[in-house]
């Protein structure tokens, strides 16, 4: 059954539905396959995992999940279910729009119903022969048996080493949405934030008007045209650099080139560690060619969405105390300048080359993510995105 599996699955944020979990389960029952285990990986694979950055985390949740275990029961696994069972089971697991589409279905009775029928054909726990989930025997999946082109099901071996596949072996290790970012990947990020109009030249054939006006000379050809379609937004980059942030140098030019590369009206400065009375273009001159931060927040209108880039590691006292910065005397704490921020540009979003497991470490870095409501992101492939969803719309969250 594996229920507590799929469940797993869903809780590490694997876009796995309850249609795909039956759709497994009867296709193992209706011998689809040929039971190899090269044949039941591909199976797996293709019902349950949508995106290819979900293949190492699959199998590492498997991994973990069978860890320890000597067998599968049968008895238990094919037990005689409660009528309310997996309704429970989901109750709480279901997303609006899954439950909009079970209701189409025809809800999770017409779901139960066919969860049984899969189930009947086993009932009893089975040892030996060569087709279900058991232990000894033949069959390609158990534990403690032989057959040739089997996989093991975690516990230790009996001495055959037959598995052609130990679901600890992952061969996917690179494809998990946290892999560090390289300019390419960041562009194709940085364009889900895309803010479409037309202005300009009308220098673009527009079909659908040519043929609407065309209609109505009856016939006489009458061509439009319009302006193309442009990204328009505009974003305003803020960088923490020198100090921490070092270490970080290359991922935030890379980051950077990326914007420049997919936004067309970009603007950005420096900071060191928070934001303060004074910003900077150039990190060399700064002490010559600082710029008054309330000049930069009057420049720049609500409009412009705000990313802030930077590790948030720093002494608490640097964010709530005046006269806290350890490279000038400060008359208002770092928070003052971030709310002056923040509700001037109220789409922002925090992005931290730090990875998100290590932020639960640093007092300051808590103090920042709670200002900003929970919109500091991880600077990672699938942090970028989120950021992007979230600088379009506000409701958006970090989730871990």
């Amino acid at each position: 059954m594996f229920l507590n599996f799929f469940l797993l699955l869903r809780q590490n944020h694997l876009p796995v539905s309850p249609t795909e979990y039956l759709v497994l389960l009867e296709a193992l029952q209706k011998d689809v396959i040929d039971y190899n285990t090269e044949d039941f990986y591909f199976l797996s694979r293709s019902v349950l995992v949508k995106n290819e950055q979900h293949l190492d985390i699959f199998d590492r949740i498997f991994g973990e999940y069978f860890k320890g275990i000597d067998s599968i029961d049968a008895r238990e696994v094919f037990a005689e279910l409660p009528d309310d069972w997996f309704e429970r089971a989901l109750k709480n697991e279901l997303s609006d729009e899954e439950r909009a589409l079970l209701e189409k279905e025809g809800g999770l009775e017409k779901l139960m119903e066919r969860f049984k029928k899969i189930l009947d054909e086993q009932r009893e726990r089975h040892d030996g022969g060569s087709k279900w989930v058991g232990t000894g025997g033949t069959s390609p999946f158990g534990f403690n048996g032989y057959n040739p082109e089997g996989f093991r099901v975690k516990g230790p071996p009996a001495g055959n080493k037959t598995g052609v596949k130990v679901w600890e072996n992952r061969e996917y290790k690179n494809l998990d949405e946290n892999v560090e970012l390289n300019t390419r990947n960041m562009k194709m990020a940085l364009r889900r934030l895309r803010i479409l109009t037309r202005e300009g030249a009308q220098d673009e054939f527009d079909i659908d008007s040519t043929i609407t006006e065309t209609s109505r000379n009856g016939g006489v050809l009458d061509i439009k045209m319009q302006a193309t379609r442009q990204n328009r937004v505009k974003v305003l980059m803020l960088f923490d650099i020198g100090g921490s942030m070092d270490e970080h140098v290359e991922m935030c030019s890379q980051l950077f080139s990326a914007a420049k590369y997919q936004f067309k009206h970009l603007e950005f400065y420096y900071f060191h560690n928070c934001v303060y009375e004074h910003l900077w273009r150039d990190a060399e001159r700064r002490h010559e060619t600082r710029l008054a931060t309330l000049d930069v927040l009057h420049k720049y209108n609500k409009d412009y969405k705000v990313i802030l880039v930077g590790d948030a590691s720093m002494a608490s006292y640097e964010l709530t105390s005046a006269r806290g910065s350890v490279e000038h005397y400060n008359e208002e704490s770092g928070m003052v300048w971030l709310e002056r921020l923040k509700v001037q540009f109220p789409d922002l979003v925090w992005l931290n080359p730090v990875l998100s497991p290590y932020w639960q470490y640093t007092h300051s870095l808590k103090l920042i993510r709670d200002w900003s409501e929970n919109r500091m992101f991880p600077l990672t492939l699938g942090g970028l995105t989120q950021a992007m969803k979230c600088l379009r719309n506000r409701k958006i969250r970090f989730e871990e």
